[in-house]
């Protein structure tokens, strides 16, 4: 899978390159850049931070398992956080709770663009499951705003994931894909405030972690300048199934500076 895709509420205007080409450099310690100014719109206009391929279809990038039984350090446990925009939580979905909402917002024309799950129950519930039952690399989770389920979460580890196949991966790089699902929480800025809260707890959260990393679609600009707004730099142009997506990445080193 990879990341943010689109949140989209509906098309980009195509455009020809990357607007942020050259800014960055993938290798090495990363400069800090730049950054564009504005809030860059919602994630739920941006698109989604949707999926490359589907999660648990991707195969594996090398050996899976650790130590300590829990590839992403009990993401069940993160509670609540204070962000600008209030009290925010990720709660691993339970598909016999959470499964009629998430298809509802899948099949939202706006998601359904980008995350092509549009259908039946059943078509929401599969890609799920491959991650519910699966050996836990990817944690669907539903966003909680001041308690209400908001927004659609994946959070994964994208060394171990198909998009490794397309970067630099680093052991325990961790990706998200996002999207919001309320219409009443679009066009208001939330995007960016919840994908810096986000990339943040899992730094905090998951200390062998160096980088967060997420793959919208290029011609998604509002997606793109979401990602920066949220701290994230723009890293490669890459090629990616079904896409060519910007590689965005929130670093450690860079968290305090963007």
């Amino acid at each position: 899978m990879t990341d943010l895709q689109e949140v989209a509420q509906g098309p980009v205007a195509h455009h020809e390159g990357c607007p942020f080409a050259g800014q960055f450099d993938l290798g090495g310690e990363p400069e800090a850049p730049a950054q564009e100014g504005g809030d860059g719109g919602d994630v739920a206009q941006v698109g989604s931070a949707g999926p490359v391929g589907s999660v648990g279809s991707v195969g594996s990038v090398g050996p899976v398992g650790t130590a300590g039984g829990d590839l992403l350090d009990g993401v069940a446990e993160w509670g609540p956080t204070d962000t600008p925009v209030g009290t925010f939580q990720l709660v691993p979905v339970r598909l016999e709770r959470d499964l009629p909402l998430v298809t509802r917002w899948m099949n939202d024309p706006a998601v359904a663009a980008f995350w092509e799950l549009a259908g039946a129950e059943s078509v929401t519930e599969e890609h799920l499951r491959r991650q519910t039952d699966g050996d836990g690399r990817s944690v669907p989770c539903l966003g909680l705003l001041e308690g209400t389920p908001m927004s659609y979460w994946e959070i994964y580890r994208a060394d171990l994931d198909q998009l490794a196949r397309h970067y630099p991966a680093r052991p325990h790089d961790t990706g998200v894909h996002l999207l919001i699902g309320g219409v009443a929480h679009r066009g208001h800025g939330l995007g960016s405030a919840l994908l810096r809260t986000v990339a943040d707890l899992v730094l905090d959260r998951r200390p062998a972690c160096a980088r967060v990393v997420a793959e919208p679609d290029l011609r998604n600009i509002p997606s793109v300048s979401a990602f920066l707004s949220g701290g994230f730099r723009f890293s490669a142009e890459v090629e990616l199934p079904g896409k060519r997506a910007a590689l965005m990445v929130r670093d450690r080193a860079l968290r305090d500076l963007l």
